[in-house]
Parts: C-alpha cells; structure tokens; sequence
C-alpha cells in the first residue's frame, strides 16, 4: 500500500523521494553544510532506528536547518511515521475498531460519492443515548449510521465504548477521535483538512463539548439536539459551528439553552467579525425528534475547510485539557482548567492579548506562518518578551509528528515565553 499524505508542508516529490535522490542526498559531503548533513544523518539514522525510538536525543536533531531541509526532514520523518503505523491502523479499520487510552470504540462508515483530488471528506456522527443499557446504546448507533447521506465523503458512526450520560465527551473521546482521524488520513486517503464532527442527542451533548476543545481537528461541527452542560463556545473561533434543536424540545432546558447560545455566538461574532462563523436553527413545532430537518446541517459544514495555522487564536482549557492547540502549547504544568490565552499573528509579529491562569507559552512556528529566516517578536502587556530568529530543528519536527499525527499540524520552530498571569 502506498501512502503519501499532506498537501502543504509534505509535498508528494520530496515524500515519495524516490531511491536515486535518496542516493544524491547521501552522497553529499556532511560537513560542507551542517543542515544539509543534519538531514542525511536523519535519512540514515531511519533506516537503522526510525521503527519505534524517537530521534530527539541525537545530536543531529538539534542542528539548525534551512527551509529546504526543513521540509525534506519533514518529509522524511512523516513517512517514517505512516510505515512504522499504517499496517496497525489498516487493520484496525479492517476490523471498525480503534485502540486509544485503555478503551476500544467500534464504528461503521459508508462512502458516498467519488473521491476528490486532494482526499475524502470525512464526517464523524455521534449517536445518542447516554445513561441506559448497553442494547439502548446499540439501537441508537445503529440508527446514527444509517441517519445521515453525503454528497461525497466517508460517514463514520463510531459506538462511545462507555453507557454512562457523559459517553462522548470523557477523557478517553478525545484521543480515540485522533485515532480515527489518523487512521482515516492514512488508510482512507481523507484529506486532514476537511475533518467535521456532528452528533444526535448524547451525541450532541458531545459535539458542545469536543467542537471547541478539539478544534484544531475539525473544519466544521454540528449539534442536533443535545445539552452544553458547562461547555464555552471560545475555542470555535476558527471552525465552522451550526446549532439545530426542536422548538419544543424542553427536557433539561434544551430549547431554551439553545437560544442562549445563539445570543452568545453572536456576540462573539460581532466582537470578532473574522472568526466565529455559525448558524442556530431552532425548528418550531418539533420536539427532541426533528425528522431530519437537521440534515441540512451537512451541505452547510461542507463549505468550511480547516485552517490549520489560523491569524489568531483562542484557546480555553475545558475540564479535559490538552498541550497543544493549533500552534500554541503548554507545559504539563501550565495544563490546567479554566486558562484562557488569545494570541494574534500579523507577518513576523507575534502578540498575545490575554493570558489568564498560565506562567508560560510555547508558540510552535513553521514556514506557512512566517518567514523564519527572519526575526520574529513575541510581545505581551506592551513588553517585547523575544525578539530574534528562531531556528528550525529537526527535534521540533519528530515531537509534533508523534504528538499530533498529523500532517499539516508539523512545526520545525518553537520559542517558550514567561508570561506574568493576569486574571
């Protein structure tokens, strides 16, 4: 099977190198040029090495790289990471189960349509149910899969592993979904980008909570009938949202928190008339069940491709919290609930404008995003807090391939920044 993936910085001529260029590169003398020989010891330390350990402590993983071997590294350092995955994966969409966080969740899909150039759109539709018995949860997945149609993509239903209320937005959800999604890009040839979450009910429940949290997975999301409980609408800034519940679907308030919502992504779109994009439809006379009136919710999400290094940022830790979000990270110990952080890039200047609950940020750069042979500036509070180049490394590239598994969220530079917290 062959696998070559990622549009942007993983170009198909340098990820597929053929053996002779792999010879043309080797034959080069690894002293005249530190990065060009940074590169051939990383080619060369694949073959021997690349199947499991990570390249980190090696001491050419550290050599400052030019834009050119930047993305050569990447693109080696990618396919060493879909050969040492795909047959695992491949089977485990043989089998319509992932593997992730000590749990399993089974799926089914159908495909629709023909597959475009650059890869399948994929839709991920979360069943409802919730707090009752496994067989209760079995008929509701059954009927998600068959629920929805699609022009063109793959429709995935997975199965959430628990039956308790909160079964699609635990912990363990989030990784399970990156599972899926890696393995849909590498088996399934889905194009990373056009990545969309939806769900029914519980299912519902489960986009309020994964669609900002995860966001930087998803292009678009859509919620049919479910209950935010205490989920924020901040970190949708730059995806796609639409919202659909029956006017006269009032247990636990959903209706009336429904409307709510939409007054708070309004207000948020006025503030921000860049981000935030999002329709609310409640549809009067019906109740839990909108016979299908939400389905016009998919040709909607389908107009959004995910941008993965969007201008700005907003990022609002949830109770299940994670390092990494588009292009900002944060150390274990600044992972915490509750820290909010809005940060802007224009050109090579980097500003953050609110950095609430945390005491450092690490910003992860690439040459989509800016020039970085040039200076970069961080700046906070009307402090200059870095000002000068930052290297590109090949120990940058391995971390976001391992952290992420995913071929358009890979980052050569990164510079951590104190912060002084401001409530």
């Amino acid at each position: 099977m062959t696998r070559c993936h990622g549009k942007h910085i993983l170009t198909v001529l340098v990820l597929c190198m053929s053996s002779g260029v792999m010879a043309q590169t080797q034959s080069i003398d690894r002293t005249s040029d530190p990065s060009r020989a940074a590169v051939v010891s990383l080619v060369h330390w694949l073959k021997t090495n690349g199947d499991e350990s990570s390249c980190a402590d090696q001491a050419f993983a550290k050599v400052a790289l030019s834009k050119k071997d930047a993305i050569e590294a990447a693109s080696a350092l990618w396919k060493a990471h879909v050969d040492r995955t795909g047959d695992e994966l491949a089977k485990e969409w043989t089998d319509k189960q992932v593997h992730a966080s000590g749990q399993t969740m089974k799926f089914d899909y159908k495909v629709f349509g023909e597959k475009p150039e650059h890869g399948w759109s994929l839709y991920i539709s979360m069943h409802g149910g919730g707090g009752t018995t496994s067989r209760v949860n079995d008929r509701q997945w059954q009927n998600q899969i068959g629920l929805y149609t699609l022009e063109e993509g793959i429709y995935v239903a997975p199965r959430a592993p628990t039956d308790t209320w909160n079964l699609w937005h635990q912990a363990h959800i989030d990784a399970l979904l990156d599972r899926l999604i890696e393995g849909a890009v590498i088996v399934k040839d889905v194009n990373i980008d056009r990545v969309y979450i939806m769900g029914y009910s519980a299912g519902g429940d489960g986009v309020f909570q994964l669609a900002p949290r995860m966001a930087d997975r998803w292009a678009a999301a859509a919620m049919m009938a479910g209950h935010p409980n205490e989920a924020s609408p901040l970190g949708l800034r730059n995806i796609g949202f639409t919202l659909h519940m029956g006017g006269e679907d009032a247990a636990y308030n959903r209706n009336q928190v429904a409307a709510q919502w939409k007054d708070k992504l309004s207000a948020l779109r006025n503030e921000d008339p860049n981000g935030y994009a999002h329709v609310v439809q409640i549809h009067e006379g019906l109740g839990h069940w909108m016979n299908r009136e939400d389905a016009v919710a998919i040709p909607w999400m389908h107009q959004f491709t995910r941008t993965p290094w969007p201008d700005r940022v907003v990022w609002f830790q949830d109770d299940v919290t994670h390092d990494r979000f588009y292009w900002l990270a944060v150390s274990e110990d600044n992972r915490k609930t509750g820290t909010l952080v809005e940060v802007d890039r224009h050109g090579q200047d980097i500003v953050i404008t609110k950095a609430s609950g945390l005491e450092a940020l690490t910003l992860l750069l690439n040459d989509n995003m800016m020039d970085l042979d040039r200076p970069v500036t961080v700046h906070h509070q009307g402090k200059t807090l870095f000002d000068g180049v930052v290297p590109r490394h090949i120990v940058s590239i391995d971390h976001s391939i391992r952290n992420r598994h995913d071929p358009e969220l890979i980052f050569s530079a990164e510079v951590t920044v104190k912060l002084t917290p401001v409530e």
